[in-house]
C-alpha cells in the first residue's frame, strides 16, 4: 500500500482530496435536504392551522380554535425527548444514516394521517384524536432528527470550515417553514379561494409532504456513513443510551441552557409570528404569510453568514450577543411589531430580531455537537435539546395565545426575555468549545 502511494503522480494527493471534499459537500447537501422535508413536513401545521381548525375544534371563536391547535402543537413536542433516545441510540449503534432513514419514514407516515383524517363533523372526537397521534408521531420523527442531522452534517464537514456547513442544518430547517408559507401563497393567491382551503384545500401540503419524504428517503438511502462514527464502532465500546450520557451532566445542562432561551426565540419568530401578524397586528391572512415568508427567506441567508463568521471568531461571541441582544430587544421589538402600520414595517422589524436570533440559529447544532464523543453524539445533542424544546419551545405559541386570552399579551414578551436571560447567563460563563472540539480530537486520534 506505501508503495503504490509512493509513485503516485505528483498531483494525485491534491486530486484525492478534491474527490473527498466532492464527497463530503454532495453528503452535506443530500443530508441537508432531507433535513429541509423533514421541517417542511413538521410545519406544514403551523402554516395552515388557520385553515383546518375549524375541521378538528368547530364552533369555537377563533382564538379558542388556534389555542386547540396550539395545544396539539405543544404535545406533538412533548414526546421529541422519547423521539431523542430512540432515534439517538440508533444513531450512536447502528449508524447516523440508519436514524436519518427512519426518521424520515416516519414524519412520511405522520403527514399521511393527516392529510387523510376525517373531519369533526364526519367522525366525531376520533378525528382530533386522529390529528394528535399524528402529531405525536411526527413529533418522535422530529426528536430523533435533529440529533441525528446535527451530528452527521458536524461530523462530515471539515474543522476550518465546520460552522458553515453546520449552519445548513437551519437553512434548510427554516427552509422547510419557507417552503410551507410559499406552498400556502400559492394556493391562496393563484389556485383556491379561502372557503376550498377550508373545505379541503388544507390537506394538500400534507400529501405533498408526504411524497417529498419518500423522496429523502431515496435521496438518504446512498449517503455514506461518517467517519467519525465508524471509527467509534471498531472501538467496540457501548453506544448510545441514557446511562451512557449520564456521564455527561455538564454537558447535558450546557445543552439545556443554550437551547432554552435559542428556541423559544425561534419559535417566536417562526411559527408564531404568522398568527400573532393576524390576530394582534392585524394583517390579513394574504399579508401575514406574505411578511412571514419575507423574513423567513431574509433568516435563511443570514445562517451560512453567521456559521463562517464563528469559523474565524469562534461560537461563543456569536451565542453572548445573542444572548446579551435578545434580553434587551426583545420587549421593544415584539412591543414594535404590535403596533407595526401595516406589512412593511412588520418585516423591517422581524428582519432586526433575526438579525440577533441568528447568533444562535446558525451554530447552535455544531456548538453541541463539539461537546459529546462521537459514542455519544447523537444521543448527547438530540436528548437535552428535545426536552428543552418541548419546555420552551413548543409551549411558546400556546402560551402567547393564553397571555391574549386574558388581556395581557405583552405578560409574553417578558417571559420571553427572562428565558432568554437564562440562557445569556450560561453563555457567558462557557467557555468556546470549537478550539477543544471532541470532532477535531477524534479526527486527529485516527
Amino acid at each position: 500500500m506505501n508503495t503504490v502511494t509512493s509513485k503516485a503522480p505528483a498531483g494525485a494527493g491534491a486530486a484525492t482530496t478534491e474527490r473527498i471534499s466532492g464527497k463530503r459537500l454532495a453528503a452535506i447537501l443530500v443530508g441537508s435536504a432531507g433535513n429541509l422535508v423533514e421541517w417542511f413536513d413538521f410545519y406544514c401545521y403551523s402554516a395552515f392551522a388557520l385553515y383546518f381548525a375549524g375541521a378538528f375544534f368547530p364552533k369555537q371563536d377563533p382564538t379558542a380554535q388556534m389555542m386547540s391547535t396550539a395545544g396539539i402543537f405543544a404535545l406533538g413536542f412533548f414526546v421529541r425527548p422519547i423521539g431523542g433516545v430512540l432515534f439517538g441510540r440508533i444513531g450512536d449503534r447502528v449508524g447516523r444514516k440508519t436514524a436519518l432513514m427512519t426518521s424520515v419514514l416516519l414524519m412520511c407516515f405522520g403527514s399521511l394521517m393527516i392529510a387523510c383524517a376525517p373531519t369533526y363533523a364526519a367522525a366525531g372526537i376520533l378525528s382530533p384524536c386522529i390529528l394528535l397521534l399524528a402529531r405525536l408521531l411526527q413529533g418522535l420523527s422530529l426528536g430523533g432528527e435533529y440529533g441525528a442531522s446535527a451530528t452527521y452534517l458536524s461530523e462530515m464537514a471539515d474543522s476550518k470550515h465546520r460552522g458553515f456547513y453546520s449552519s445548513f442544518q437551519y437553512v434548510t430547517l427554516i427552509g422547510g417553514q419557507l417552503l410551507a408559507l410559499i406552498l400556502l401563497l400559492v394556493l391562496q393567491k393563484f389556485l383556491l379561494d379561502a372557503e376550498q382551503l377550508h373545505a379541503w384545500g388544507w390537506r394538500i401540503p400534507f400529501v405533498v409532504g408526504a411524497c417529498l419524504a419518500l423522496l429523502a428517503l431515496r435521496m438518504r438511502h446512498n449517503l455514506p456513513e461518517t467517519q467519525a462514527f465508524e471509527a467509534a464502532r471498531k472501538k467496540a465500546k457501548p453506544m448510545g443510551g441514557l446511562k451512557q450520557l449520564a456521564q455527561h451532566p455538564r454537558e447535558v445542562l450546557l445543552v439545556i441552557g443554550l437551547t432554552m432561551g435559542g428556541t423559544l426565540a425561534f419559535y417566536v419568530y417562526t411559527t408564531y409570528m404568522q398568527k400573532f401578524l393576524r390576530l394582534s397586528v392585524g394583517l390579513t391572512d394574504a399579508q401575514a404569510t406574505a411578511v412571514s415568508a419575507a423574513s423567513l427567506l431574509f433568516a435563511m441567508c443570514l445562517q451560512p453568514l453567521y456559521g463562517a463568521l464563528s469559523d474565524r471568531i469562534g461560537r461563543r461571541p456569536l451565542l453572548v450577543g445573542f444572548a446579551l441582544l435578545g434580553t434587551l430587544f426583545t420587549v421593544p421589538l415584539l412591543s414594535a411589531i404590535r403596533h407595526a402600520s401595516g406589512p412593511w414595517q412588520a418585516f423591517a422589524l422581524i428582519a432586526c430580531a433575526w438579525m440577533i436570533v441568528s447568533g444562535y440559529t446558525s451554530i447552535n447544532a455544531l456548538v453541541k455537537a463539539e461537546l459529546f464523543p462521537a459514542s455519544i453524539r447523537a444521543t448527547g445533542v438530540g436528548v437535552p435539546y428535545a426536552f428543552a424544546v418541548s419546555v420552551f419551545g413548543g409551549t411558546a405559541e400556546y402560551l402567547a395565545l393564553w397571555f391574549k386570552s386574558i388581556n395581557l399579551e405583552s405578560g409574553f414578551y417578558w417571559y420571553a426575555t427572562a428565558v432568554i436571560a437564562c440562557t445569556l447567563a450560561v453563555c457567558w460563563f462557557m467557555r468556546d468549545f470549537s478550539a477543544q472540539s471532541k470532532i477535531d480530537a477524534e479526527t486527529r486520534a485516527h
